[in-house]
Order: structure tokens, then sequence, then C-alpha cells
């Protein structure tokens, strides 16, 4: 698995002018699948992105994790994470996997997260256009991948 966390102020998917997932102060997960993966990464991931300390504590140093802070987490799936651009013009999403395999994993993600600790968890919709808004704070922006 793949994900792009953004430490935001603020965020917000929209789907056909209906708001479908929204956080305050917390982090934006773009999640891709690919063919490979499972449980174990799914629970790797929500693991460390539960405990990553990218927010501040009361000295200003990042030391805090979202849990301890906290903050929301509204978790968008983009499977266009796995694109290969290395030949061409145009990207080869072969490496995503299948949604019949994706839009699972994805949903447990989002389920073991919050058993992390970490209270409000909001989706997107999986495989519909989305509008997504944030206000990035940092910008804090990383990318992970499960072992």
């Amino acid at each position: 698995m793949r994900a792009v966390v953004q430490r935001v102020r603020s965020a917000s998917v929209t789907v056909e002018d209906e708001v479908t997932g929204s956080v305050d102060a917390g982090v934006l997960v773009l999640l891709g699948v690919t063919h490979e993966d499972g449980e174990a990464d799914a629970l790797w991931l929500a693991r460390k992105i539960a405990g990553l300390r990218i927010f501040p504590d009361d000295g200003g140093k990042m030391n805090l994790g979202l849990a301890e802070m906290g903050g929301g987490a509204l978790v968008v799936s983009q499977f266009t994470l796995y694109a290969n651009t290395r030949k061409g013009r145009r990207p080869s999403f072969v490496p995503a996997a299948h949604p019949t395999l994706a839009e699972p994993l994805y949903e447990r993600f989002c389920e073991l997260l919050r058993d992390q600790g970490i209270a409000r968890v909001e989706q997107g919709v999986f495989g519909a256009h989305m509008d997504v808004r944030l206000l990035n704070d940092g910008p804090v922006t990383l990318i992970l991948d499960s072992p």
C-alpha cells in the first residue's frame, strides 16, 4: 500500500456537490493499493500513520502523533499513486489493484485506523470522481509504502 499523508488544518471531499467527508486539524491520506497488498499492509500503514509524530507539542516541536493531538483523518482512495510513467506520456495503471481487491482493503484500512484510536476517520467515495480540498499545514507531506 502507498499513502501520501498531508498534515492539514482542514480537508474535505465532495462528490456531485455533496460533501462526503471532512476533518478539521489532522491528516489527509491519499491511499493506493497494489496487487500484492493484504491485511498486514493495511495494519502496518494504519499503525504508522496513527503514530507519526508530525504535530507540534507545546514547544512547537513535531512531537505528537495524530491520536495524541486528537486529530481526524480524511482517507481518499487514489489508484493513480501506482501509476507507471516510465515509458511514453500516458501513465499505465497496471500496478494498481483491481477494485475488487482495492475497495475492501481501503475500507479495512479505515477500520484499522479507527482501531488505532483515531476517533474521526472520514472517507471519500471509492471509485468516484472527487473534489478534494485541503488547507495544508506546514506544509508537511510524507510518502509511505508498506513493507
